[in-house]
Formats: C-alpha cells, sequence, structure tokens
C-alpha cells in the first residue's frame, strides 16, 4: 500500500484562512458602525423628545383659568 497518496491532502477542499478573517473583521466592523448609528438615532430621538415635552411645558399656562372670580 502506498502511504504517500493517504498523505496527499491537496486534493482536499482547505479553507481560506486569511479570507475568513478578513470577511469576519469586515462584518465586526460594519455591525458596530451599525451599533453606533443606532445608539447616536435613539440619543437624537431621546433629546427631541424631551425638546418637545418642554415646549407643551412651556405652553400650558397653569395661571390663566385657575381663579374664576364669580362675585359679579
Amino acid at each position: 500500500m502506498d502511504v504517500s497518496s493517504l498523505m496527499d491532502v491537496s486534493s482536499l477542499a482547505m479553507p481560506d484562512i486569511a479570507g475568513l478573517s478578513m470577511s469576519m473583521a469586515r462584518n465586526k466592523t460594519l455591525q458596530d458602525v451599525g451599533t453606533a448609528l443606532l445608539s447616536n438615532a435613539l440619543s437624537v430621538q431621546e433629546s427631541q423628545g424631551a425638546a418637545t415635552v418642554g415646549m407643551m411645558e412651556r405652553s400650558v399656562t397653569p395661571e390663566i383659568g385657575g381663579n374664576i372670580d364669580a362675585r359679579a
């Protein structure tokens, strides 16, 4: 039996380790960018919501209509 033919692994499909590593790094970077963008969008929405609440609070004047003079 010829052992050299059993040891020949050139016909096996070997994964491209460098290519896989670069692909995984690129995917990680894209995921990190997406997470940062979503975090920024959430922060903007929170500040806009707080500004809206502030405008609504300032638009209400509690002293108007609080006291009715019914003695007339």
